[in-house]
């Protein structure tokens, strides 16, 4: 889009025949330094086309910000996201809006108003498909996006932050086999994500792996909630042959889990052995200890907000997709078998 030269030239319209967005030429106006040098010369060259002129009326204009979205924030590992993301942008000096989404479109309509009338530097959006619509609406309004453990495969122009789902569900399953279980029961999480799907995966080709055919039985859904992990470690401790371990994809369906063992009079991990996934703070405060896989959900934030920034000011980035690794952290509430 060429600015039309009849009228008042706005910073949006700089930032649209620049394809950047508002707060990079904002950055520019102001001298900040973390704009890259040819997308500054770009920006200054219009701005002294068009005869830019700043109103001192408006010294807030183009006030730098992140946006943070989240379907749902009633997790603890949204807390672990969001404090990465807030020590970049505290460190940057930028401000950070949370928002939750709640799958639904009047929310996310009136998100999409609420960004129209603040200028951001950038929208991070977690655990979520990007729908076609909100793609064309945020392209064109140049925002730039970083999507963190997306729900499915994003599109290709799309910078994605994530974690090595696959290896650490199969990493998870082989400490349990190291063990010597055998049945080893688990409990899934929301099969429409990616990471959900990745750790079963892991799972699946741990067993292969050693050899133990796979039972559809000792695989039960769930939500990565608390009270999915307590229904679905009930299901598989009712089985008339019940799992020796159970290998849950969220820290809190294994704390669920544990419940469900505590309940049928059995203790963890003389009884069964549990594994979790995502290594939240209360992991190592449970009872016993819970062995878990390491996902570094703040990190992810960090690098997120890292990567949205450098998109708004024009920088290169290295590569569009980061997967960051997964550790195995074992505490108590994995032995071996058998016991006795």
């Amino acid at each position: 889009m060429t600015v039309d030269e009849g009228r008042r030239i706005t910073i949006t319209a700089i930032a649209q025949e620049a394809g950047v967005s508002v707060p990079t030429v904002s950055r520019v106006l102001n001298g900040r330094n973390d704009v890259a040098p040819q997308t500054r010369e770009r920006v200054e060259e219009l701005l002294r086309r068009h005869g830019y002129r700043r109103r001192a009326a408006r010294p807030r204009a183009g006030a730098s910000l992140i946006d943070l979205i989240f379907n749902d924030l009633d997790s603890p590992w949204a807390v672990e996201i969001i404090r990465g993301v807030e020590d970049v942008a505290h460190g940057s000096g930028v401000g950070t809006v949370v928002s939750a989404i709640h799958r639904r479109s009047t929310s996310t309509r009136q998100w999409l108003q609420n960004l129209r009338t603040r200028a951001t530097d950038g929208v991070i959006l977690v655990a979520s498909d990007l729908a076609p619509p909100v793609h064309a609406e945020l392209r064109r309004l140049n925002v730039p996006m970083v999507l963190v453990d997306p729900a499915g495969v994003p599109n290709l122009d799309i910078p994605t932050i994530g974690a090595t789902n696959w290896a650490g569900g199969l990493r998870a399953t082989e400490h349990l086999l190291s063990l010597g279980h055998r049945r080893i029961g688990f409990i899934a999480g929301p099969p429409r994500l990616l990471c959900s799907r990745a750790r079963l995966d892991g799972y699946r080709a741990a067993l292969d792996a050693a050899g133990i055919a796979m039972c559809d039985e000792l695989i039960v859904p769930g939500d990565f909630y608390h009270e999915s992990g307590y229904s679905g470690g009930a299901a598989l401790l009712d089985l008339d042959e019940p799992p020796t371990a159970i290998f849950a994809s969220s820290d809190q369906m294994a704390f669920g889990a544990y419940e469900a063992v505590r309940r049928r009079g059995l203790r963890v991990p003389d009884d069964v052995s549990v594994v979790g996934f995502d290594d939240l703070p209360e992991a190592r405060w449970a009872s016993p200890p819970l062995t878990t896989v390491r996902q570094p959900l703040a990190e992810m934030g960090l690098l997120a907000a890292r990567t949205v920034l450098r998109l708004a000011g024009g920088e290169p980035l290295d590569t569009p997709r980061v997967e960051l690794s997964t550790d195995l952290v074992v505490r108590d509430s994995s032995a071996p078998y058998p016991r006795h």
